[in-house]
């Protein structure tokens, strides 16, 4: 019950922040995409799930795919996802989607991470709705990770960082990730 009473209160925090949070935001998240995307490209051909996507940041920066799909919990903030682009929004719990296994191409988690009740829970779920040779873009806030621990978390949950940058002009890390390949 605790983890939901979490989840009610990033909800109800992200309804009333829906309507302002692009002010506030645009410019560092723009920044966190473009450092993810100068290290991997997005193929016409594929699936993409924006996991925790919000007010939609990530849609402008992805024009030529199969399919993008955006999940939120909150539902002020899928409407102010909708006025950016007409890509197929879901409200859902980033822990508990409604989607088969095993079918997204290029998942992004971009400033999902630390509003999660258990972190390693989200990241088992993103690799559920991950093909094996998926590509993950994964962001965790300073304030909540230190980069050794960010590092650490992603390496338990069988993902194997490809990049990892944690400029001095971002707030959060951005780790570009591949499913660790289990040894024959």
């Amino acid at each position: 019950m605790q983890e939901w009473s979490q989840k009610r209160k990033t909800l109800q925090h992200y309804d009333q922040q829906a309507v302002v949070y692009d002010v506030q935001y645009l410019e560092e998240q723009n920044a966190k995409i473009e450092d993810a995307l100068d290290s991997m490209e997005v193929g016409s051909n594929e699936l993409v799930l924006d996991l925790g996507c919000g007010t939609g940041f990530l849609f402008p920066h992805i024009r030529k795919t199969k399919l993008l799909v955006g999940i939120d919990i909150s539902s002020k903030a899928l409407q102010v996802a909708k006025k950016r682009s007409n890509t197929l929004l879901v409200r859902a719990d980033a822990d508990n989607t409604p989607f088969p296994s095993h079918i997204f191409d290029r998942v992004f988690a971009i400033t999902l991470l630390q509003n999660m009740p258990n972190p390693k829970k989200t990241i088992s779920e993103m690799k559920r709705l991950s093909k094996p040779d998926a590509v993950f873009v994964v962001t965790g806030l300073k304030k909540k990770f230190t980069a050794e621990s960010f590092v650490d978390l992603l390496r338990r949950t069988r993902l194997k960082v490809s990049t990892l940058k944690s400029d001095e002009h971002l707030k959060g890390h951005v780790a570009v990730c591949t499913n660790l390949q289990e040894e024959m």
